[in-house]
Parts: C-alpha cells; structure tokens; sequence
C-alpha cells in the first residue's frame, strides 16, 4: 500500500525521523508505516551542522536514493523551500521522485530557512508558496506521490494568517498539509476545524519544540492524518553515543557498555549479512 492509499485508510500514520539507510532500515524491522527524512537531522549527521539552509538538493537526494535502494518503506522526504524558485522546485520534484519519494515537502521560509522551531523565520509571499505549490504538482510524474505544504506563518504573523496560508496552498493543490509550531492543542483543533476536509493535516512532533509533544492516539483523535518525530532518532544516538564514548575514556574498553550494544552477530542480522552471503553462494 502506497503513502496515498494508507491516507485514505483508518488511522493515523505514525513516521519517525530518518537520517540514513541504516536508520530507515530499522523504522522498517520496527514495524512503522512510513518513514520521515528530516533535513534537519541530515544536516545534524552529514555535516554536524544545525538547520539552517545548508543543504543542497543533491544533498537530500543522495541520502534519499540510499534509503530506496535499502527499504520499501513509504517516504517522506522534507525538500526545505524546494532549493529556490517555482522552476527549481519542479527540479526539485523529478529529481526527488525517481530517487524514490513518496510524499515531497516543502515550505514557505525565505532563504536561507531554519528550523521551524528556531527563532527568526521570515516567510515569502503566499502567492509565491502557492506558485511554487502549483508547480510542484505539474513536475510530479506519478500520480501517487504526495505533495506536502508547510507553512511557518504562525511564528511570524500568528495563527490566523498561517491558517489562510494553508487554505491558498490546499487550493493550489497540495495533497497534505502542514502547519508548522502550533502553539497549543487548542490550536491544533482550530487547525483541523478549519482545514480537516481541504486535506489530511500533519503534526510535527519536537521534543523540546513550540509545539506540544501529544502521543499518536491523542493526535488521531484531534483529526491529524499523520504526525511525524522527526529528530527523535538523531537525539536518542546521540545521548546512546555521547554515553559509549564517556564509557570508553573512563574504562579504555568497551566491556563495560556491551549490555547496552547489540553483538556483532545481532548487527549483522540486522542489516542482512547472512542473506546476502548466502546469495553471494548462488554466483560461486
């Protein structure tokens, strides 16, 4: 089942953050029903660099197309503002597409863009988000994939402009919409209410964020179609990473953390080193 279909299914779709092939790998072996590639923690893994605007399209589609070849998976891929104007996100588009996305995001930032819960957004135009939204439909080659608007508008002029900023983009034709850093659940529900039968709604989920961190179920019954936990993988291996090293400098061994790491045979079945040394056997 397609991102497009299980939308049109009961339940909410639950996808955590993904940063590489080995990250998706593992959403998939744990069951999830689709996986969210944040640019955000791309840039956190890559480059060791916060969010804001360092990525390049070949950026996003190099780790994209690493995931496909890895994970049938449905993915979300977050194309920042599309890499420039309404032509560029019509690149943006194919390129992502044949790299193997299933739902292409963009936003309305200005460049360079930051995190949505950072301070200090600046926006462009409506007209202009619902240009480049318009042409992100016409680029699209396969009917199935998804095309998702985000706007930033509530930090930078409040609730109300957001919400008519999203009304323009679901009329340019956004598949899902997405309105970023709302501030409550009260202001989740005045979201749903007014947006619910123009599109299915995404909730994004950052811990420590503007928005407050609800569990799926509670999302559901808002009237969000999909919630997303973007940077939760990259904060729990970071936390996992900075304790083996600390570990590690205090002992001079890793013998005292191995309770808390996989063997090396558990890892190899993870990413399926016997399958593909039994198949190696089959050219012998």
């Amino acid at each position: 089942m397609n991102l497009k279909e299980r939308l049109q299914a009961p339940g909410i779709v639950t996808a955590p953050g993904v940063y590489d092939a080995f990250s998706a790998l593992l959403v998939e072996q744990a069951g999830f029903q689709a996986a969210y590639l944040s640019g955000a923690s791309i840039a956190y893994t890559r480059f060791g660099r916060p969010d804001i605007g360092f990525l390049s399209l070949d950026d996003v589609a190099s780790v994209t197309r690493n995931i496909r070849e890895r994970v049938d998976l449905p993915l979300i891929v977050d194309a920042d503002t599309g890499f420039g104007n309404a032509l560029n996100v019509m690149q943006t588009v194919r390129v992502l597409e044949r790299a193997g996305a299933s739902a292409i995001q963009f936003e309305d930032q200005a460049a360079p863009k930051r995190c949505g819960h950072l301070d200090g957004k600046t926006l462009i135009s409506a007209q202009e988000m619902a240009g480049k939204i318009r042409a992100a439909c016409d680029a699209r080659r396969d009917p199935s994939t998804l095309i998702i608007a985000r706007t930033d508008a509530v930090a930078v002029e409040g609730l109300e402009p957001a919400l008519a900023r999203a009304e323009m983009l679901a009329d340019a034709g956004a598949d899902v919409l997405f309105v970023e850093a709302l501030r409550s659940r009260e202001d989740m529900g005045t979201a749903i209410a007014r947006l619910g039968h123009r599109a299915p709604l995404l909730a994004n989920m950052v811990e420590g964020g503007k928005t407050p961190v609800l569990p799926a179920a509670e999302l559901e019954e808002i009237g969000f179609r999909i919630v997303i936990f973007p940077g939760g993988t990259a904060r729990a291996l970071s936390f996992a990473l900075r304790d083996y090293l600390a570990s590690l400098a205090a002992h001079g061994t890793t013998t005292p953390y191995l309770p808390k790491m996989l063997t090396f045979a558990e890892l190899n079945d993870v990413i399926g080193t016997p399958e593909m040394l039994a198949l190696g056997k089959r050219y012998d």
